[in-house]
C-alpha cells in the first residue's frame, strides 16, 4: 500500500476494467498517518478573460457557486484540503501547483483552457477530473482529456468519484443519477471563494432547469426538461447563515414552477432581503407572483426577450415570449419598481438587417434598465446546432469562440461580417452617454445599481474587439 497520494493515476480503473479487478488502495483518510487529500477546483477563464481581470468590472462581478458548491460535497469521512480557483478574478501557476486530484468545470466558451490546463497538469501526473456544462454536452470529447469525466450535475457523482479515488478505484466517466433531487444538501462553502474581487458575494440558488425547450438553449440537452427544486426552507436557511442583505440568484429560470416560486418568495419576505435573479416573460402574466415577487424584495430581473420579430421566437421555440406585449411587459415590471436587464439574441434566420435597429429603438422607447446583445451560439447538441450542422452552415468548431460575440454559423440573411458588425454598431448606440442618460432618466428605477452597472457595460461594449479575442490561446499566462 502507497504511503502518500502521489501517482494515483495508477489506481484509475480504465472502461474495460470491472470493478473487482485487484488495483492498489488508496490509505484512509480516516487513518492518523495518512495526510489529507489535496484537492484542487479550478474554473477556467476564456476569451473574454485573456487580460488580467477580464472585461468586466468589480461593479459587474457576482460569485459563482459551482467551485464552492463541489467544495462542500466531499464526503466527510475523507479528510481533504481543499482550493478553488477562478480564472475569471485569479491567477493560477500550473507549474507550482501541488494537488492530488484536480477539478475543472468548462462551460463550450472555456473548454479550450480547459482542456489545455487538463493537459499541462497531467503531464505532470496529477489526475484530473472535468464536468461542467461542456462535458455535459459533449461527453466522448471530454473523456480524452481528463482522467475521469462528470457527466449532468454533480451531486450523487462528485462525492463518489472521490471515494473510488481514495480507493484506487475511480472511473473514467460518473452519469447523473436520473432520480437525483436537491434535498439535504450542505451549504456551499463559501468561505473558500475570493469575494473581495467581487461586487455582490451571496448568491445562492434554489432550482435547476427549465421547462422550456428553446431551441438554441443548453439546458434541454444537457438535463432535459425537468426542473429540480431545493426545500424553500433550506433556501431561507442558507440566507440567514449568509446574513445577507443582498443576494443574486443563479437560477435559470426562478419561476419555471410557478407554485413553487410563489411558496419562496412568500418565505423571502419576512428576511428583507433584495434579490436580483432570472425569469422569461410569463412572469408578467401573473399578476400575484410578481407582487409576491416585488412583496419579497425583487429589485432587478434578467429577461430573454431575444427577439422582436415573432417568425424568430416560433423558430428558436420560443413563442411564448409573445403571449404578452413586450412593452406591456416592461411596463408591469417597472410599476414594481424592478430593474429590468433585456437580453436579445441577433442571428435567427428570419433576421434581416432592420433587426438591430429595430431592438435599439425598442430598448430606447422602454427605458430599458440594462440592455445585452448576443450573437445566436449553437452551443453543441443544442437543437440549433444539430440544424444548422445539417445544413452545413457551423464555420467552425473551435469552442473558444462560443461566447455569444462570435459569429460560427452562416447567417440567412445576412453575411456573417454584417452580423457582427452590427451587433457591435448595437451594443456602442446603446451605450453612448447620451443613450445612457435617456434610458436611465426615463426608467428612474434602482439608479444606485442602474448608473455604474450601465457604466460598466459601456466599458464592456466599446472595448469588444479588445477583449473578445483567442490570443490568450497562445499565451495561458499572460
Amino acid at each position: 500500500m502507497p504511503e502518500t497520494f502521489s501517482n494515483l493515476r495508477r489506481g484509475i480503473r480504465s472502461p474495460g476494467e470491472c470493478a473487482s479487478d485487484p488495483l492498489p488502495a488508496i490509505p484512509s483518510a480516516r487513518d492518523p498517518s495518512s495526510r489529507k487529500l489535496r484537492i484542487h477546483l479550478i474554473c477556467p477563464r476564456g476569451p473574454l478573460y485573456r487580460h488580467r481581470g477580464g472585461i468586466w468590472k468589480k461593479t459587474m462581478r457576482y460569485a459563482p457557486l459551482t467551485l464552492t458548491t463541489l467544495a462542500s460535497l466531499v464526503p466527510p469521512e475523507i479528510a481533504a484540503e481543499v482550493r478553488i480557483t477562478d480564472e475569471g478574478v485569479d491567477e493560477i501557476d500550473l507549474e507550482r501547483m501541488d494537488a492530488d486530484l484536480v477539478g475543472i468545470t468548462a462551460i463550450t466558451g472555456t473548454a479550450p483552457r480547459a482542456y489545455e490546463i487538463a493537459a499541462r497538469l497531467r503531464q505532470r501526473g496529477i489526475p484530473v477530473v472535468l464536468g461542467g456544462v461542456h462535458p455535459t454536452l459533449m461527453p466522448e470529447e471530454a473523456m480524452q482529456h481528463a482522467d475521469s469525466t462528470v457527466v449532468g450535475y454533480a451531486e450523487e457523482s462528485w462525492p463518489q468519484l472521490l471515494r473510488d479515488f481514495v480507493t484506487g478505484r475511480m472511473a473514467h466517466r460518473y452519469d447523473q443519477s436520473p432520480k437525483l433531487r436537491l434535498d439535504n444538501l450542505p451549504f456551499p462553502r463559501r468561505q473558500l471563494y475570493n469575494t473581495g474581487l467581487v461586487n455582490v458575494a451571496h448568491t445562492i440558488e434554489a432550482t435547476r432547469g427549465c421547462i422550456f425547450q428553446c431551441e438554441f438553449c443548453v439546458v434541454p440537452s444537457a438535463w432535459g426538461g425537468k426542473p429540480l427544486q431545493k426545500p424553500v426552507a433550506h433556501v431561507v436557511a442558507d440566507i440567514q447563515q449568509m446574513k445577507a442583505k443582498r443576494v443574486i440568484f443563479l437560477d435559470l429560470n426562478l419561476i419555471a414552477d410557478v407554485a413553487y416560486a410563489k411558496e419562496l418568495f412568500t418565505a423571502l419576505v419576512p428576511l428583507k432581503i433584495q434579490w436580483g435573479g432570472l425569469a422569461t416573460t410569463t412572469i408578467a402574466w401573473d399578476d400575484e407572483l410578481l407582487d409576491l415577487a416585488a412583496r419579497s424584495g425583487c429589485r432587478g430581473l434578467l429577461i430573454g426577450f431575444e427577439s422582436l420579430n415573432q417568425q424568430s421566437l416560433n423558430e428558436a421555440r420560443k413563442a411564448f415570449n409573445m403571449r404578452r406585449d413586450y412593452h406591456e411587459v416592461v411596463r408591469k415590471i417597472r410599476d414594481r419598481r424592478i430593474a429590468l436587464m433585456g437580453c436579445f439574441v441577433f442571428g435567427f434566420d428570419h433576421d434581416t438587417l432592420s433587426i438591430f435597429d429595430e431592438t435599439v429603438d425598442f430598448v430606447m422607447e422602454t427605458h430599458m434598465d440594462l440592455p445585452r446583445y448576443a450573437i445566436a451560439v449553437p452551443f453543441p447538441n443544442t437543437g440549433l446546432y444539430k440544424r444548422l450542422k445539417g445544413q452545413g452552415r457551423i464555420t467552425t468548431e473551435n469552442w473558444g469562440l462560443y461566447d455569444g460575440q462570435h459569429v460560427v454559423f452562416e447567417p440567412k440573411n445576412m453575411t456573417a461580417a454584417e452580423l457582427l458588425e452590427n451587433t457591435h454598431r448595437a451594443w456602442k448606440k446603446t451605450y453612448s452617454y447620451l443613450a445612457i442618460g435617456k434610458r436611465l432618466n426615463g426608467s428612474r428605477t434602482q439608479l444606485p445599481i442602474a448608473i455604474p452597472a450601465n457604466l460598466g457595460y459601456r466599458f464592456y461594449a466599446y472595448h469588444l474587439d479588445t477583449f473578445y479575442s483567442c490570443d490568450w490561446q497562445l499565451a495561458p499566462n499572460a
